[in-house]
């Protein structure tokens, strides 16, 4: 018979031990709310109101409801009071000594019958559990921060924990309206195995002055639609938090990627823990703000000094694909005349339609007239013939992703062109630097990468090789900005930002599954309600295509020789079988 849980002590009145209390309070639940002193306990208090208040005032809780939840909680500092309680979840910092003193503390004090939970997101739960003289009761209930919004819970198993005692955790988890995922005390378990590897790497970019920290933030905000950007969600964790979980991540697993980044400890030990204390990789407006305040970083959107701007009336595109056609699109609903150049007239005539197309959905929800439309053809021409981009300003190449083609239509655009027009690529992954290399400017190259669709999409990387002149630089950036898009900056290396963090922490994923861990369902959970992230790795990776995602994984590896970043086999061995994602009915996953 499953325990009815009518009580629930809490240790820890954090911002997540307090959420904790507060969400089974608002599941009729009675909480025994613990902190070791009155000021903590207040601090506490205070969290919980001002939680629930935000909740009422968004019409997302009556005010009734409010009253009848805070009723249920009994603030308390002393542990004896939760000797009644069916189940206690601690929740104080992450450090494995105290963890570990608390529950044998508990361990005494509640009934035999009891469970003991902790809410660890890192350390490992066999250890805590064997401080206590009956580790079978023992559990890991791994909430998201903010408790109250966030469904996904981890349950974590260890060796030694009764069934019926996960099972009755598990099943609470899922009567508090929560989705819950039971994974084995691995150091991250699901979630923050991913998450934090792809945050620590994110760091290392800005550690390295790869791109700035309003740059990295901007990349996975607009090219993969996450929430927050990779520093500002550290600053939302805790940088000491964050260095906790990286540090128990590496010690257990050995993994080079996880090992914390140097400047991680440094703003740690400088006291820069990120909103908490009003200044992390960003500052704000007061200790616990969301509010961002310039500083010295923060960027003034002007040329660099000294930088005049090269003057852009004129765009030519080359290429009719779906990311050519888009681009063109871009370009003339902006107000530039844009020469869209094909291998055919067929070519063209097909992009031209496919412009059309988009533009009478436009027309049919409001957002365009028909006379804003025609407005708009009637500023593009198109061409079989690449001498016809002799007298633009700027060329954007939109073809296959192959070297050898790229660098041939870089001479010709380079006998082409007249002297100071801008030549960009759009590549994803292949060196730019390659391709300036074939021309006598290759100080007019540069990386232009749109995301698809292009005419959707907000992200820009403008990627410069050593080679690019600073005035090019500065005349994409804002040109991209005045087309309606958010330019990003980075060097020439592969992967530019977006990629460079997303498919390592793809392929890592991949590696999960393939160590039976969990199962790409329960992954995708994990990272969707967990991290708020709009797509599954499995999910987002049948979308790409799998040898897409293959191809990528591979340049990485051989740009930057890391061993983490080597295609996971399984990853290589679904490619083999020609199970691709969802363009051939198969990959992680089986379409209809």
């Amino acid at each position: 018979m499953s325990r009815e849980f009518t009580k629930i002590g809490v240790v820890g009145l954090g911002t997540m031990g307090a959420g904790i209390a507060e969400v089974f309070a608002r599941n009729g639940i009675d909480v025994v709310a613990l902190e070791v002193t009155d000021a903590a306990l207040d601090r506490g208090r205070g969290f919980v109101t001002r939680s629930t208040e935000r909740a009422v005032g968004r019409g997302k809780l009556a005010q009734a409801d409010a009253d009848a939840l805070h009723a249920r909680i009994a603030f308390t500092t002393q542990m004896s009071d939760l000797a009644e309680c069916q189940l206690v979840v601690e929740a104080v910092p992450e450090h494995l000594d105290l963890k570990k003193q608390i529950l044998g503390t508990l361990d005494s004090i509640v009934g035999p019958d009891a469970i003991l939970a902790t809410n660890t997101s890192s350390l490992p739960v066999t250890e805590i559990a064997v401080a206590t003289a009956n580790p079978k009761r023992v559990v890991g209930m791994h909430f998201f921060n903010p408790a109250p919004v966030l469904q996904f819970v981890e349950v974590i198993k260890t060796v030694v924990t009764a069934d019926d005692v996960f099972e009755d955790v598990k099943a609470l988890a899922e009567q508090l309206g929560k989705k819950p995922v039971v994974v084995g005390d691995r150091a991250g378990f699901i979630a923050n195995a991913l998450l934090f590897g792809y945050l620590n790497h994110a760091v290392s970019m800005f550690e390295s002055r790869y791109a700035t920290r309003e740059d990295l933030d901007a990349a996975m905000r607009f090219g993969c639609g996450y929430p927050m950007g990779p520093l500002a969600l550290l600053d939302l964790i805790g940088l000491d938090t964050a260095y906790e979980i990286l540090d128990t991540m590496y010690k257990q697993g050995r993994d080079r990627l996880h090992a914390p980044s140097p400047i991680i400890k440094q703003m740690v030990s400088a006291g820069l823990r990120g909103r908490k204390s009003g200044r992390g990789f960003y500052t704000y407006a007061a200790p616990s703000s969301s509010e961002v305040v310039p500083d010295a970083q923060t960027p003034t959107g002007a040329a660099p000094d000294g930088v005049t701007l090269r003057p852009i009336a004129t765009v030519g595109v080359v290429g009719s694909g779906t990311m050519a056609t888009g681009i063109v699109e871009v370009f003339a609903k902006a107000g530039y005349a844009v020469t869209v150049v094909a291998r055919s007239q067929d070519k063209i005539d097909a992009s031209l339609a496919a412009i059309k197309r988009s533009q009478a959905k436009m027309i049919e929800r409001g957002r365009l007239t028909q006379e804003v439309a025609d407005e708009i053809n009637a500023r593009i021409v198109g061409a079989t013939d690449r001498a016809d981009l002799a007298d633009v300003d700027l060329v954007i190449e939109a073809i296959a992703e192959d070297l050898s083609i790229k660098a041939e239509l870089f001479r010709d655009l380079d006998k082409v062109c007249k002297a100071g027009a801008i030549l960009a690529t759009t590549t994803s992954s292949l060196p730019i630097i390659d391709l300036a290399a074939v021309t006598e400017r290759p100080e007019d190259v540069i990386g232009m990468h749109f995301f698809n669709p292009a005419q959707v999409m907000r992200l820009v990387e403008v990627v410069h090789t050593v080679a690019t002149a600073p005035d090019v630089v500065a005349t994409v950036v804002d040109l991209s900005v005045k087309v309606g898009k958010h330019p990003v900056q980075c060097a020439d290396r592969s992967g530019f930002i977006v990629n460079a963090l997303l498919f390592p922490y793809l392929n890592d994923a991949v590696k999960m599954l393939q160590a039976n861990y969990a199962t790409a369902d329960d992954i995708d959970t994990a990272m969707k309600t967990g991290c708020g992230l709009p797509m599954g790795p499995f999910e987002l990776l049948d979308v790409v295509g799998l040898d897409v995602s293959l191809a990528i994984q591979r340049e990485l590896y051989l740009e930057f020789r890391e061993p983490g970043f080597a295609p996971a086999p399984l990853l290589e061995h679904l490619v083999q079988a020609g199970y691709l994602g969802r363009k051939s009915q198969r990959g992680f996953r089986v379409y209809d």
